[in-house]
This record gives C-alpha cells, structure tokens and sequence, in this order.
C-alpha cells in the first residue's frame, strides 16, 4: 500500500489513499476519521508525515477538524440560491439537510451605530441581541447576530431560540409580517468571536451577509449578520440582463 522506496513523498501516498477512501464512499460525508494513533499504525510513516497528509487533505476540503472531537469527512458543499427572503431553517429543509441551532446568546442592550442605522433607530437606542450558531446535519454552518428592536425583541427572547426560527416567530406569533429585505454579501475571514463558535481556525474563509428585513410600510424590524462558514456554503442567483432603451 505504502512504498517507501517510490519516488512519491510518503505524505502522498497516504493523501491518496485516504482521498480514495473518500471518493468510494468507505469514508462517508460527516464520518469521522480514524484518530491519528490508528493511522500511524496502519500506515507506517511518521507524525510529521502524517500531519502535512492532514493538512493536504484539509485545503482540499476533503475533511476537517472539530475541536474537541476529532477530524471528520466533510458534506458536500450547500449551493443555495439568493432568490426570496427566507430563514435558515426553511432554506435548509428546501435542500433536504437538517436544521437546528445552538443559542449563545440573549440580551437587551444599547443599538450600536450600524445596528441603529439599519434598524432606523438613534444610536444608543436600547434593542434585543441574539446570538446563535445555526447547524445542518449537526455540522456549524453559520454563526448569527440579530437585532431587533426591544418592544418585539423582549417577546421573542421569551422562546426557546434552540427550536424555534425567528422569522415563525415574528410572522406567526407576534403579527409581523416579513416583506422583504436588503442584503449585503462579502468576502472576509472569521474573527475569534466566529471562529470559536464555528469550530474553526481563525481566520478562516467567511461569507458575511448583512440582512435588514422589512415589514408593512418599510419598517426595519429584523437586522442580522450572517457569518457563514466559506467552505460549507456558496450562494447563487440569476439575473435577468436589463432591456436597452431604443
């Protein structure tokens, strides 16, 4: 299996072996490796060998490393496509994974600037913070911050933010409707705030999304940063090419 007079590094040969194992399914998405005293021993090759095999396989997103719990086969990356608002937990039940949430955090506290802007209050303005890690098929997908303004805020921290989505809540319980909303997207990398709560390395590909979203008469009642994991996710959207004036 290995050979160590081949021309090919040892680390390569274990990579490919390994990436084999992935690709005929021995090793299924969300399946967790063998630890790595169980992989020196089949293999035969050194730690630092099998350390740069890791970190090969790792930037071709083949597998990751769960801190605390060990290294793991990823999922195939999520497409999802940016064509209607909708919450996490619709988007992911429309692409068959399945959706749960981990609360951090829950608070009253003064708007900052950008939170109070796009919230359409003065700054300082107290408002509800809520903080949550989104997961699909248990792995962290997305680490959330929403504002909200106090009066709704306060009645929907009163709920269990494990289970139930935001935007039911808002729609089905407290009688405000979601009509539409703004979305900002970018490129950036995770800070040690969204990588503690994700699980991953800081500085680690992010695709921020920013999301204001409206009620009847353009009321800003939900504002969020979405702070998605860029190698579990990539978003799409059709555009339709503008008529020309003759």
């Amino acid at each position: 299996m290995i050979d160590p007079d081949s021309s090919v590094p040892l680390y390569a040969q274990v990579e490919a072996v390994l990436a084999a194992s992935i690709a005929d399914g021995t090793y299924a998405p969300g399946s967790q490796l063998p630890n790595e005293e169980s992989l020196l021993e089949r293999f035969g090759v050194s730690r630092t060998t099998l350390h740069k095999t890791v970190q090969n396989l790792i930037k071709r997103g083949l597998i990751e490393i769960r801190r605390g719990k060990g290294t793991f086969v990823t999922q195939p990356r999520i497409t999802q496509e940016l064509t209607e608002l909708s919450g996490f937990v619709e988007d992911m039940q429309a692409l068959g994974r399945h959706p749960t949430a981990q609360l951090l955090d829950k608070r009253v506290m003064p708007a900052s600037d950008l939170a109070a802007r796009r919230l359409g209050l003065m700054a300082g303005t107290l408002v509800v913070r809520i903080q949550r890690v989104r997961l699909a098929d248990g792995v962290p997908l997305s680490f959330d911050e929403t504002w909200l303004p106090k009066e709704i805020g306060e009645k929907v921290i009163g709920n269990d933010l494990d289970t139930e989505p935001i935007f039911s809540l808002l729609e089905e319980k407290y009688d405000t409707p979601l009509l539409e909303a703004e979305y900002r997207l970018e490129a950036t990398c995770a800070d040690p705030t969204v990588a503690h709560a994700l699980g991953i390395e800081r500085g680690s590909p992010i695709l921020l999304i920013e999301r204001t979203s409206y009620s009847a008469g353009h009321r800003p009642v939900d504002y969020e940063k979405l702070h998605y994991r860029g190698d579990q996710i990539q978003f799409v959207t059709r555009l339709a090419r503008r008529a020309k004036r003759a």
